[in-house]
């Protein structure tokens, strides 16, 4: 492209040199012909060729924003790895119409009519070369999907038709995962009964077109995607400029005539047909007649580490119980570094059955292969699956197996099936929806449905229920943000899948409802009526006197980030806390972050650094101007309890989790629980979600079941005996940790005060105390650095003791043949015998290491770094002048080879004189610094990709990896293990607040029993929707009275001890412990204990416990132990002593 640009310039170039020579550049004849030139240019490719010169950027940081040409589109993107055929990145057809786009529309490669209106895009679309994703903005959503189904979405052009609530949740779930183009299609006009479900919209955007208002708005969430809107009807042949196209608003009829264009392009057009009917809602998917998922869960392949094959037909293969094995039958497997049955290491993936914990059947006949010695791993072969999906016209006929989310309602799906289609019919014969309250419509809609049903012959339903149909009939016109928002998560996760192959596809229907949501008791119909507000769609489904109760509802939530942007939308949406009686607070103590953006959607990038829950504030009262939001940033937790007092907590309706960690969820709850507040619940882990209701009296409280602990790698695994990455990368960021962090601070603090310092090391005497005073003098003396070389000498020697002498130490300890006090191989599964490395200058991944470690090492002391230092060539040289000792083993190290070993310093008799020999040692060392000589201590910050701190965990752990012949991995990867990030995306966050606020109506109506909520765990990889009632508390019984965990027994007056003990024995109970907090009160083996009987209980908690009780409250809280009179323990409840 720049050669044709140069050549064609060339070409006029002598002439309007040899003018300009003979006349002034102002003559008309220079003006004209450089007017001749540029035509000349702009029509054969300079426009284009600009595209190519100018900066472009997918990330929202800014940059140029180009208009495209709209004679030349940009060429098809062939440097992105190609998908499988069934997954098209660009489409080939051209010439179709698109009247009516504000930009044009040439995702799939098809040119734009040049005559359509043309507005300035937002983005550039088209981009010729492979863009680099942004890992600082992306690195959660890239735990989640990986690059290459990033890459694939950046290819990937979508159509959204209809930008109601709905459109409006699947449109902005799609714009955060970073699509290449979003186009939203919408003929119709804001209403202001659009309001109940939609963000964008605003009271001032009523009458206004919905896809031409929604398009800035949604163009801010991410300035790398093409949002584009179409205002005019749609024709099927615009389809072809998408890979994936949705539509949430659309009649049966032309839905089929769209998706047989879909079905039978080539290639095929992913075709998606969602709907949302009050607390009803479908999903249909067609990805073409035979679409390729190229990965069905996301999930990492299972592997396990072989101790044992048998010469059998068929063998049998034995693994160490390291881990438990999650192979299942039929799973195919491919083996490795087998010693001794080498027949097995040839890559062919093997089918395996009688899949157990710890073993398996291999089905094959290896009885004459070499016999089994040692080591070899396993690992599960992940196929690609081959889908091939119905036409719409047929699958109505002809459903197949229905998606099912609640086996209560396993004989749902086949009548909302059949709903579906009737209320279409309806609207085909009124050219309307039914009316809120209408029984008459209501009628209609059951005849029209009675008489489709027995018309389906052998499909005919015995029952369909009328009292549901009359309710999704009065319900059919309104889309309630809940269920938005529900919706928006499974249907943009469809899309992604439909773009990727990632995760399994919806096949092919999905119907859901939440009719438990309804008020348990409806008074009167004309509650339904529109009040002309912006609640009119919500008060259709649920009446007026409900939506009062949400509009006075005072509500806690905890935590603004993903989950609470999510829910601060749907509660101003839904008009939580609107009134003049209603308050939500939001409290975060965490600031935004760029990593925050791809979910949390209430953020902008100007926003980076301010408080989370103060900017998501503000964007949720310009969503909803009634909402009365206060934002805090305190943390939740003992240490606020002034800021979130009992009167806090009492005058609360309802609390809403939106954490992201176990322990500041269990103080929730514990406060809930106390304080007899309903708590909603959720979590999300990549595509997966949780919700759990927390209902004072019906349910169990959050902390009555916990998750086991994850299982931790024994210290001397990780230090000596890895055998995974994971393993190798723990190791790396604690020596991280241990070199940049906890020495240099250890330095000054010995620096700041060195009396005091020392002291402390002698007092502790131990083997920890004389680590960290070597580890000081090492900093300080023998190690300290004064210029970049000795950083870079200090880098290289740390390379040679890391992964050559500590190994050979260990290989000279245990020797490749070694064995263990029984006589078994010491070097056997899951130990890999390792292999010191042999420092290369010439190696890249070598030289990382020593750039990225003398780097840090000078910013600990203060030293600045030269630009040479990254420039390989030179840093090489630098290398090569380092003098490196010969290693010499020594034959007195031990090496801890305990799994139960909790350290790895090892005592020594004399630790106490080798402390103050190192101490006087250090005050030597001391006098020779500088004054006012302090280390800067580096604290570990995985989201910076600049400040070389995962360079060199990454260095680190692959190095330690190689020793030990166990896979690398790049940066990224080791990000997400070192940084423990957790992953996450939008559709899955949205998906559980959706769920969370179906289970808010009924928390609000009061009224509903324990069967009417539920508990939800879906997976939108498989797809896997599991609701469920929740469990209800344990109930302890004894004598005539029952309690659970929700019960507090109150004792008044000011008791005394012995009055305590008394009023506890008059319930059958003799207590024998008292306790406040953590201190003992009373206990009956302790006779001391007695002359405690005659004093206030608020006195001896006061004495004892060293209680300070706040001016607000009038009582304390004691845990009592009680045994009945058969001497059993009785759990009983929490004792509230009043005082005052």
């Amino acid at each position: 492209m720049m050669f044709r640009l140069v050549k064609k310039t060339l070409v006029l170039a002598p002439i309007l040199l040899a003018i300009s020579f003979r006349y002034p550049f102002t003559h008309p004849y220079v003006v004209l012909l450089a007017l001749v030139l540029v035509l000349v240019l702009i029509t054969t490719g300079f426009g284009h060729s600009l595209h190519y010169m100018l900066p472009r950027k997918r990330n929202s940081e800014g940059g140029l924003l180009l208009q495209q040409d709209l004679h030349h589109p940009d060429p098809p993107d062939n440097d992105h790895p190609s998908p499988p055929s069934s997954l098209p990145l660009v489409s080939q057809h051209s010439n179709n119409p698109s009247q009516g786009y504000d930009v044009p529309v040439s995702g799939g490669g098809g040119s734009s009519n040049p005559t359509a209106a043309v507005s300035a895009p937002m983005g550039l679309a088209g981009e010729p070369n492979p863009v680099d994703i942004d890992e600082d903005l992306h690195s959660r959503q890239l735990a989640v999907y990986g690059r290459e189904t990033m890459r694939r979405l950046f290819a990937s052009n979508v159509l959204v038709s209809g930008m109601q609530g709905l459109g409006a949740e699947i449109a902005k779930n799609l714009i955060l995962a970073g699509v290449k183009s979003v186009t939203l299609h919408d003929e119709g006009v804001v209403e202001l009964w659009d309001l109940s479900s939609n963000f964008i919209f605003s009271e001032d955007d009523v009458g206004k077109n919905r896809a031409l208002v929604s398009k800035p708005k949604l163009q801010d969430l991410n300035n790398a995607v093409v949002v584009s809107s179409l205002t005019t009807k749609l024709a099927k042949e615009q389809l072809s400029n998408f890979q994936a196209v949705v539509f949430t608003d659309i009649d049966l009829e032309k839905a089929i005539e769209f998706d047989d264009f879909c079905h039978t392009h080539q290639p095929p057009i992913s075709f998606i047909k969602a709907e949302i009917r009050g607390l009803f809602g479908s999903v249909f998917c067609d990805f073409g007649p035979e679409f390729t998922v190229i990965d069905v869960d996301g999930e990492d392949p299972h592997t396990g580490i072989i101790a044992s094959i048998s010469n059998d037909n068929p063998a049998l293969v034995s693994c160490v119980d390291d881990e438990r094995l999650e192979f299942q039958d039929g799973d195919l497997v491919v083996f490795s570094e087998v010693h001794g049955m080498t027949e097995l290491n040839d890559g062919k993936p093997r089918r395996i059955k009688n899949a157990r914990p710890y073993s398996f059947i291999l089905e094959e006949d290896t009885s004459g292969y070499n016999t089994y010695e040692r080591g070899g791993i396993v690992t599960q072969v992940k196929l690609p699956k081959v889908l091939k999906f119905k036409l719409l016209k047929d699958a109505l006929k002809d459903p197949g197996d229905f998606l099912l989310s609640d086996f209560s309602k396993f004989d749902r799906p086949p009548l909302l099936h059949l709903a579906f289609q009737a209320l279409d019919k309806f609207l085909r014969d009124f050219g309307r929806y039914p009316v809120a309250g209408s029984e008459n419509d209501a009628q209609s809609l059951i005849s029209i449905a009675t008489v489709m049903n027995d018309r389906t012959g052998d499909a005919k339903l015995e029952d369909i229920n009328p009292k549901l149909l009359r309710h999704f009939a009065f319900g059919s016109r309104a889309i309630l943000n809940p269920m938005a928002a529900m919706f928006g998560g499974i249907v943009g996760q469809e899309v992604v899948k439909a773009c990727s192959g990632k995760f399994h596809p919806l096949f092919q229907f999905f119907y859901f409802d939440s009719l438990e949501s309804l008020p348990t008791e409806i008074e009167d119909l004309s509650d339904f009526r529109p009040l002309n507000s912006r609640y009119d769609a919500q008060i259709s489904v649920f009446g007026s006197k409900l939506q009062r109760k949400l509009e006075d509802a005072r509500v806690f939530l905890v935590g603004s980030g993903a989950l609470g942007c999510e829910f601060l939308k749907n509660l101003a949406l839904m008009g939580v806390s609107c009134g003049h009686q209603g308050k939500l607070t939001v409290t975060d103590d965490d600031v935004i972050e760029k990593s925050n953006l791809s979910r949390q959607f209430l953020f902008r990038d100007w926003n980076i650094g301010q408080a989370k829950s103060t900017v998501a504030a503000l964007a949720a009262k310009s969503i909803n101007p009634h909402l009365n939001v206060e934002a805090l940033q305190n943390r939740v937790g003992p240490e606020t309890e002034n800021v979130f007092d009992d009167d806090f907590w009492e005058k609360l309706n309802s609390v809403v989790n939106a954490l992201d960690n176990v322990n500041a969820r269990l103080y929730v709850d514990q406060r809930c629980l106390y304080f007899q507040k309903p708590l909603l619940e959720s979590g999300t882990l990549g595509a997966k979600c949780n919700t759990q209701m927390v209902i004072p009296h019906l349910t169990e409280n959050y902390g009555a079941s916990r998750d086991p602990p994850e299982k931790q790698a024994p210290m001397c695994t990780v230090h000596s005996f890895p055998h995974n990455i994971d393993h190798c990368l723990t190791w790396a960021r604690s020596e991280f940790e241990g070199l940049l962090e906890k020495t240099p601070a250890e330095v000054n603090a010995y620096l700041s005060n060195p009396s005091d310092y020392t002291k402390l090391m002698i007092k502790a005497g131990d083997a920890q105390a004389r680590d960290t005073l070597e580890h000081v003098l090492e900093c300080l003396d023998r190690e300290r650095c004064e210029n970049i070389e000795d950083c870079i000498a200090w880098a290289r020697l740390r390379f040679e003791d890391y992964f050559a002498n500590r190994v050979k130490q260990l290989i000279y300890t245990f020797p490749e043949n070694a064995t263990t006090s029984t006589g078994a191989p010491f070097w056997s599964a899951p130990k890999r015998f390792p292999h010191p490395l042999q420092f290369s200058a010439s190696d890249p991944a070598h030289l990382h290491f020593v750039m990225s470690a003398s780097i840090l090492r000078a910013e600990t002391f203060g030293i600045s770094v030269p630009d040479w230092v990254k420039d390989f060539g030179k840093l090489a040289l630098a290398v090569d002048e380092i003098i490196v000792p010969d290693f010499k083993p020594k034959k007195d190290v031990k090496i801890v080879t305990d799994e139960k070993a909790t350290s790895l310093s090892s005592a020594s008799v004399d630790d106490e004189a080798v402390i103050h020999v190192l101490i006087a040692r250090l005050e030597q060392c001391r006098k020779n610094l500088t004054p006012g000589f302090r280390m800067k201590p580096i604290q570990f910050e995985k989201d910076d990709d600049t400040n070389y701190h995962m360079d060199l965990i990454a260095a680190l752990a692959n190095m330690r990896a190689r020793n030990y012949s166990i896979p690398e991995v790049d940066k990224l990867k080791a990000k997400f293990i070192a940084g423990r990030i957790i992953p996450a995306i939008a559709t899955s966050t949205a998906m559980a607040t959706g769920l969370v606020c179906l289970e808010l109506y009924k928390v609000v109506d009061g009224r509903h029993r324990l069967e009417d909520y539920r508990n939800t765990f879906a997976n939108l990889a498989l797809p896997l929707f599991s609701m469920a009632e929740p469990v209800p508390p344990k109930v302890i019984k004894h004598r005539d009275m029952s309690w659970t965990v929700w019960d507090r027994w109150v004792i008044k007056n000011n008791p005394t001890l012995r009055e305590l003990l008394k009023w506890l024995q008059e319930k059958g109970l003799n207590a024998y412990s008292i306790s406040c907090g953590s201190c003992l009160l009373f206990n009956s083996m302790f006779p001391k204990h007695k002359e405690r009987m005659e004093k206030k209980v608020v006195d001896i908690a006061r004495e004892v416990a060293r209680l300070e009780v706040p001016h607000y409250r009038r009582h304390v809280d004691v845990v009592v132990a009680c045994e009945d009179e058969e001497d059993n323990d009785v759990d009983v409840p929490m004792v509230s002593v009043y005082f005052r």
